[in-house]
């Protein structure tokens, strides 16, 4: 039985790849990830989330960024394409490539059965480290249930969350809400 050694890439070869690439993927620890497709109730929630901040952030120093635009965790080296992102001031990246943000406010990711603990877990615990990072909003694509994470200012989370689809979710940090009326609006929500 023979076994292949894994392959290791510095952050420069990955970025050099993936720039070139026609398909996405996460760079963390040397090794880089090819990311699967989305699901049509995935995609959908990423478009109301999308459509109601937009409007939320039209006249307001803030940016709003969906599913393409890469993100650095710079004391943890993870590279990574959050659902949404919102920017509240000036956006600042990595390099002159302008194609890696690194000072996210607002982080929303949907959750999938194969991502949700990782985005839970690990991940969440590497975004915490990112300064200008307060509010975290992980999404259920199968079911009406939304948690919100808003950073403290001791430097802990504090965690809200509901199944109810009258809530609205308060992203305080960028003067937005988030009504799940809206958030699952056309989705076909496995069960309730």
């Amino acid at each position: 039985m023979s076994s292949q050694a894994k392959t290791y890439f510095t952050p420069e070869e990955y970025l050099e790849l993936e720039r070139n690439s026609e398909t996405k993927s996460e760079y963390f620890n040397g090794e880089i990830f090819a990311m699967g497709g989305a699901s049509p109730q995935h995609v959908l929630i990423v478009t109301n989330v999308v459509g109601e901040l937009h409007s939320q952030l039209k006249d307001r120093s803030c940016n709003l960024y969906s599913t393409d635009l890469r993100l650095k965790v710079s004391p943890t080296g993870l590279y990574t394409y959050p659902d949404v992102i919102v920017v509240c001031g000036k956006p600042e990246f990595s390099d002159d490539q302008k194609d890696t943000l690194i000072n996210p406010t607002v982080i929303v990711e949907i959750l999938s059965q194969s991502t949700k603990d990782y985005d839970r877990g690990e991940k969440f615990e590497l975004y915490r480290m990112l300064l200008a990072f307060k509010e975290y909003v992980l999404i259920s694509q199968d079911k009406c249930h939304v948690e919100h994470y808003v950073r403290q200012t001791d430097n802990t989370w504090l965690l809200s969350e509901t199944n109810r689809i009258e809530d609205h979710i308060d992203l305080a940090s960028v003067g937005c809400i988030l009504k799940l009326s809206e958030i699952y609006d056309k989705v076909d929500l496995l069960s309730q």
